[in-house]
């Protein structure tokens, strides 16, 4: 799975009619509504905001897609069907479109709506997907500094500490490393008591 870590957007005009399309980050539906919203805040003359979106959620992926008005299937199902092609998550890509009077048909959308949607990703910079979980820690004071750099090491980071005669920890970690990582400091908890 991969996610957008810089959003990608695109432009070009088919038979008259103008696409517009963005590809965003989006950690959840409120963000969701929060882009689509905005994206049509700046283009409050067009006609169309078809969209698809894919998030991961702790029920599984969750994919929607809108065909805003235009014919079922002809909009929104394309955008979607390249976020999953991608094996995208937790994105949103959305299409204006500025009719122009001339209709292009089911295919003609189709091609035009998911062409727009595939320059916005094109144009996207994507990293591969690390999920990542919290779990509490506790340490000696000695362990801070092997800690700290044992986490930038993986992508880690401190969620929150609480100095006590220990030093107790909620950290964030890549779900594949945090056996590892948290093995590796048992001994020296076990060994502070």
């Amino acid at each position: 799975m991969f996610v957008i870590t810089q959003p990608g957007f695109a432009e070009q005009t088919i038979t008259k009619s103008r696409f517009i399309a963005m590809a965003v980050a989006c950690a959840d539906e409120r963000e969701v509504g929060q882009a689509l919203r905005a994206f049509a805040a700046q283009h409050q003359s067009a006609h169309h905001l078809a969209y698809g979106f894919r998030l991961k959620t702790e029920q599984g992926i969750v994919p929607r897609f809108s065909d805003a008005g235009e014919p079922s299937g002809t909009a929104g199902m394309p955008i979607l069907k390249l976020i999953e092609g991608r094996d995208l998550i937790n994105v949103c890509v959305a299409v204006i479109r500025y009719y122009g009077g001339i209709n292009l048909g089911t295919g003609g959308l189709a091609r035009a709506y998911g062409g727009t949607a595939k320059l916005a990703l094109d144009a996207a910079k994507t990293f591969i997907f690390v999920e990542m979980k919290s779990y509490p820690l506790t340490i000696n004071y000695k362990q801070m500094d092997l800690l700290t750099s044992a986490l930038s090491k993986c992508n880690g980071s401190i969620v929150s500490k609480a100095f006590n005669e220990q030093i107790d920890l909620v950290v964030l970690l890549p779900v594949d490393e945090a056996n590892n990582f948290i093995n590796r400091f048992k001994p020296y908890v076990e060994s502070s008591k």
